[in-house]
């Protein structure tokens, strides 16, 4: 296993943002001279590899700085997946086993936050250029634990099979994150009467010119929720590095495509956006199901936005063996786009026959909430593990998968399969 020295932009436990240089520039080497933002990974390859099961589905597992050992997907942008077993460990998931998902090649490996501003301007006011105390010392500040997940979560898994990432289960993660309440900045800016939308844009840029920038927008109304933050924290740490540092936004219950990193530049506008990365990406049918049949025409389509419900089981994985005539416990995750989950449905037989879940700490509507349920395996018995999430206004998981062209969305009930010895 490939591990350079670990790069921490916070040189204790608190909320300083303050860099080393010498850190600075020891991982920008890391970055740039081991090859990982050029495209040459040879040096960062682990022995180990995760096969991941679907087609082309070999991941090999290699450590970045201040992130431990993760699935590389793509090295240019870098992408990088958790490892399922890691969300058995815990309802936080650490910011060195976070997943990592950026659009453009480009992507800043050193950052003075000192120097750092944060501009507002656009259909408000009073333009403001707000630098990283002004945002710790000048607003409240929050915290909310929330799940992020990337739109393309689980693509890998789509019949008939859509272009983009082939992630599998583990472009997600569940943290706590602190910083300020968007609303607040922009009622410090004074918003105009025809505000509609809130631009956000971050530091990361295209190789090329003709790239498009990654430039995102979320409606006024969500902008000014309590819940949508500028978090400078994570876990009780600065971001790291490749998840934002030093603040991205957070918007809890949708999808992490809004979740912008390196967040630079906020603009209110007066009309819809419709930028590349809001039209025609990251779009889906503007059906309930957000689904549609593979090759259908003249679907309407709608940017992505809320989660929907989802669980995993995290504490055995697909082919694994248990113990014959001993009471097994089997652990797992629920989550949903920002209701909260009542209950976790288990079977063992394949959706046969279910049973209540026990559900484990409530850490807030967006949190990964834990649950686990138990049964006894008979020698030689063969299991098909299933779990069924329920949220609060009564949503669950489908029994099939949603289909459409971007590989969005899937909630199926999970299966996994394990025999008794």
């Amino acid at each position: 296993m490939t591990k350079p020295p670990p790069f921490n932009p916070d040189s204790g436990r608190g909320l300083s943002t303050r860099l080393d240089r010498r850190q600075l520039i020891k991982t920008a080497g890391l970055l740039g001279g081991a090859g990982l933002l050029a495209g040459n990974t040879a040096a960062a390859l682990a022995a180990d590899a995760v096969m991941l099961p679907f087609a082309n589905g070999a991941r090999p597992l290699v450590t970045y700085p201040q992130k431990q050992a993760l699935m590389l997907m793509t090295s240019r942008p870098v992408q990088l997946e958790t490892p399922m077993h890691i969300f058995n460990e815990g309802v936080i998931t650490s910011n060195k086993a976070f997943f990592v998902r950026w659009h453009l090649a480009d992507v800043p490996v050193s950052i003075d936050p000192s120097k750092f501003v944060l501009k507002l301007h656009g259909r408000v006011k009073t333009p403001l250029n707000l630098s990283i105390s002004d945002l710790q010392k000048n607003f409240e500040p929050v915290e909310i634990t929330a799940v992020c997940q990337c739109s393309g979560n689980s693509r890998g898994f789509f019949d008939p099979r859509v272009p983009g990432g082939q992630w599998g289960n583990g472009a997600m993660g569940n943290a706590v994150w602190k910083g300020v309440r968007l609303r607040d900045l922009l009622n410090k800016a004074g918003l105009e009467a025809d505000a509609l939308q809130v631009r956000l844009n971050g530091l990361e840029q295209g190789v090329v010119p003709a790239t498009p920038d990654f430039v995102k927008a979320i409606d006024i109304d969500l902008a000014r929720q309590p819940d949508v933050i500028v978090a400078y924290a994570m876990n009780g740490e600065a971001l790291p590095l490749l998840n934002g540092f030093p603040i991205r936004l957070v918007v809890p219950g949708y999808f992490a495509t809004y979740w912008v990193k390196m967040l630079d530049d906020i603009e209110v506008i007066s009309k819809v956006d419709e930028n590349f990365w809001m039209k025609p990406a990251y779009r889906i049918p503007a059906d309930p199901c957000g689904c549609m049949t593979p090759g259908q025409e003249g679907v309407k389509m709608i940017p992505i936005n809320r989660m929907p419900v989802r669980s995993f089981v995290t504490s055995l994985a697909d082919g694994a063996g248990v113990p014959a005539g001993k009471g097994v416990t089997v652990k797992g995750i629920a989550f949903d786009g920002g209701y909260g989950i009542q209950r976790v449905l288990f079977s063992t037989d394949g959706g046969k026959r279910w049973e209540e879940a026990r559900l484990g700490k409530d850490h807030g509507r967006y949190s990964f909430r834990q649950w686990e349920a138990h049964f006894t395996p008979k020698k030689g018995g063969k299991y098909a593990l299933q779990c069924m999430a329920v949220n609060s206004i009564g949503e669950s998981q489908r029994l099939t998968g949603p289909w459409n062209p971007g590989g969005y969305l899937r909630n199926v009930v999970e299966t996994v399969h394990v025999h008794a010895a």
